[in-house]
């Protein structure tokens, strides 16, 4: 009697085994939206920022994180040199610059003018 249930839930086990594939399918739809919006967008824009501290020069205007707007008088390892007013210098951490800005010094950097084009 036992034998002919197993032999039953073997014959009804490969559609099964598909439907429980297609319950998962919405959940990796999910997924994959969710990294393409979400977690691929800000990866790439935290290289771009490294790539933007890796290439801090002196004399470039630059904003912190805590909103000090000032120019880059020496750069050391992880710490920056940062006038913000005439002969008023702090040093901040590397890490704690958030930006570049345009010429006049107010407005942040537009990706357009670091590229060059």
């Amino acid at each position: 009697m036992t034998g002919i249930a197993f032999a039953a839930d073997a014959a009804g086990g490969a559609p099964g085994a598909m439907g429980g594939l297609a319950q998962f399918l919405p959940l990796i739809l999910i997924f994959v939206v969710f990294y393409f919006l979400l977690i691929r967008p800000q990866q790439k824009q935290a290289k771009q920022h490294q790539a933007f501290l890796n290439d801090l020069k002196k004399g470039q205007k630059v904003f912190t994180k805590g909103g000090l707007h000032g120019t880059i008088t020496a750069i050391a390892d992880n710490v920056i040199s940062l006038e913000i007013a005439k002969d008023v210098v702090v040093k901040v951490s590397r890490e704690a610059i958030g930006g570049g800005l345009g010429k006049d010094g107010a407005t942040p950097a537009k990706e357009e003018a670091k590229s060059g084009g």
